[in-house]
């Protein structure tokens, strides 16, 4: 059962999430905050950039045919799955569920969580540096490119929405991001020395992208757009969706002939969709009452992940110690 404990982050989404149905901000209060998230998230891919190590990128830039293959399990297999719950009937699936369920599908790898469970479960670290940050970089690009095709009437593309989409986000994200990385001849020492501290402030930084944009859907009135039916359908459908991926991923990188370390990467971080880029995304491409619906299926698929992975790296830990204890040898990574 311990298996199942949902992690802090989670809950303080929850809460929030809580919170802001009872106390949403209104008027004024809306504008102010509004501006605090955009601070927020600039702040937060700024420190995301000055986290990201140069040298383990070069580390593992040679794996090129295992980037490709997480490239396109983060956006080749998801948004194919993403089209297909896409077809569900509106008499089936809410609509709202549909489309947040397709913008899940889009968005690029996480990068903390992924190169964590790659280290836990005894993977190729370097090469899951390299492949999540890569995701991340590329996904400012081809998230909305991917929302402009596939959720086309919700985004406003075709109307200038797109090109006002990718350039809020490259500016938002991917300009502070590249600027903290520039940085971390000034900021390395700071940023090892406060993880901690840092940590708090990505989550943070977070929470608040996620009371605005749950205050206006609210506003809008969402909880009688979404019932408890709903919310069980998202529950279902995300764990199919990471269900098939899962096993895809493992497949495929099996079928390949990747060594383990490297299969490890593949999973892992083919596997995953970033909570940290989703709410910032989402609150760029959409309409500001539809981000708190477009985004419910991306936090319960955030601790679903965390929950199946975390028991998938401990079982590939365990399977990499009993093959030393075996003395059978444990194939090196590329």
């Amino acid at each position: 059962m311990t298996r199942l404990k949902l992690d802090g982050f989670t809950g303080l989404l929850l809460l929030t999430v809580a919170l802001t149905s009872i106390l949403p901000c209104r008027g004024s209060a809306a504008s102010v905050f509004a501006v605090l998230t955009k601070a927020a998230i600039v702040l937060l891919f700024f420190m995301h950039g000055a986290k990201l190590s140069r040298d383990a990128v070069l580390a593992g830039l040679g794996a090129w045919r295992l980037h490709l293959l997480v490239l396109a399990a983060t956006f080749g297999l998801f948004p194919l799955l993403g089209l297909g719950i896409a077809r569900i009937p509106a008499s089936v699936l809410d609509p709202d569920i549909a489309q947040g369920m397709v913008f899940l599908s889009i968005l690029p790898s996480t990068v903390q969580s992924s190169i964590a469970l790659t280290a836990i479960a005894g993977g190729n670290v370097a090469a899951a540096v390299c492949s999540a940050s890569l995701s991340n970089i590329l996904g400012v690009f081809v998230t909305p490119a991917l929302a402009a095709v596939m959720l086309p009437h919700t985004t406003g593309a075709g109307q200038g929405g797109f090109l006002a989409a990718v350039t809020d986000i490259a500016t938002t994200l991917l300009l502070p991001f590249l600027a903290g990385h520039m940085s971390r001849r000034w900021t390395a020492h700071f940023v090892h020395r406060h993880k901690a501290l840092l940590m708090r402030l990505d989550r943070g930084s977070i929470l608040l992208v996620v009371y605005t944009a749950f205050s206006a859907a609210v506003v809008e009135g969402l909880w009688q757009r979404i019932t408890a039916a709903d919310l069980v359908a998202i529950l279902v459908l995300d764990a199919l969706l990471l269900a098939v991926v899962l096993f895809v991923t493992t497949r495929v990188a099996r079928l390949f002939g990747f060594a383990r370390a490297d299969e490890i990467v593949v999973v892992f971080c083919g596997s995953k969709k970033s909570l940290a880029s989703g709410v910032p995304m989402a609150a760029a491409l959409f309409p500001v009452s539809l981000v708190g619906t477009m985004v419910l299926p991306l936090m319960f698929f955030h601790q679903l992940q965390l929950l199946v992975c975390a028991v998938l790296a401990r079982r590939y830990a365990e399977r990499t110690a009993e093959s030393a204890a075996a003395g059978a040898p444990v194939p090196e990574a590329a």
